[in-house]
């Protein structure tokens, strides 16, 4: 097994231009309390934590993750997952691969067979000379646009509209993006000594999206003017605040609308919306469907 994970992943150097990834699986999951079979898989996965807590035994390491981190699994590398909060936890879960090279009917397809390995069907990673490797890193706290585009992908895997994997290639390769500047963006920011309050005003807005949250009452609250307000939020959480809390609220208002039958006024209600005309316009802005329409897709996943 140690002999293993020394040579996987495999890498390959290549410019941008030449990645290509393809989406193999994207689905939204919950799973019960419970340490769960080590595996290896052939291609690779980003395992992100919506709720509860979780952990990753990989390369003799054991990785603690608690909701809003993700964890980069590599190709060939024995790995064991755990969910760690009772009574469950929520996964959105991406396999795919760098270069499209693997051909995937199924799940089983996705996870090695120790008992009849194919040596030859291992992806390969790709790497570049601007960023480290993923895998060098495999845990990672994505940034909000990256989660949304994230969601959006298993929206568009899940449904299948015309063009899908077309919109998938582009949405995975943002994604990408997002996670290899991340380490970048977290040593630039914590020259900054407002991080502290400003990372607790983002949970607190995640807590309670509903209160009044405007561009005055935040920077207020940072001791800081308008605009250099809107310059730290956007290096941290790659919005500026009005855009943050908007998104924040759209992200409890979709988990609202699949995790609940409340009804759309009293979901426009509770994100911070009162008026439901406009909730229910600025929600098809978002999404491109209506909040009724959307609660009927979510069923899917």
């Amino acid at each position: 097994m140690e002999n293993v994970d020394k040579i996987y992943p495999l890498h390959r150097q290549a410019p941008f231009r030449e990645w290509s990834p393809r989406i193999h699986y994207a689905q939204f999951q919950q799973l019960n309390t419970a340490v769960l079979a080590e595996r290896r898989l052939y291609n690779f996965e980003l395992l992100y934590v919506c709720q509860g807590e979780a952990a990753t035994r990989m390369r003799g390491q054991k990785h603690l993750l608690s909701a809003g981190q993700l964890i980069f699994l590599p190709s060939g590398v024995y790995h064991q997952n755990e969910v760690v909060s009772a009574p469950n936890a929520r996964f959105l879960g991406i396999h795919f691969d760098f270069f499209d090279e693997l051909d995937i009917h199924t799940e089983a397809d996705m996870i090695v067979n120790e008992a009849a390995v194919q040596e030859d069907k291992f992806a390969t990673e790709a790497i570049s000379d601007t960023f480290p490797p993923l895998s060098s890193n495999p845990v990672y706290t994505p940034s909000l646009v990256c989660v949304q585009l994230m969601e959006q992908l298993v929206h568009e895997f899940t449904n299948r509209p015309l063009g899908y994997e077309l919109v998938c290639k582009a949405l995975m390769l943002s994604i990408l993006a997002h996670l290899l500047r991340s380490p970048l963006l977290r040593s630039n920011s914590n020259a900054s000594q407002h991080d502290w309050k400003l990372a607790k005003l983002m949970e607190q807005i995640e807590a309670a999206p509903a209160r009044t949250w405007t561009n005055a009452a935040i920077a207020e609250q940072l001791d800081l003017s308008i605009d250099h307000t809107a310059k730290l939020f956007k290096g941290i959480a790659g919005l500026p605040p009005s855009e943050f809390v908007q998104s924040i609220r759209h992200r409890e208002a979709r988990r609202l609308l699949r995790e609940t039958n409340l009804s759309i006024e009293v979901i426009g209600e509770r994100v911070g919306y009162s008026d439901i005309h406009y909730f229910s316009r600025i929600f098809r802005r978002h999404e491109g469907i209506s909040a009724s329409e959307y609660r009927k897709f979510s069923k899917i996943l």
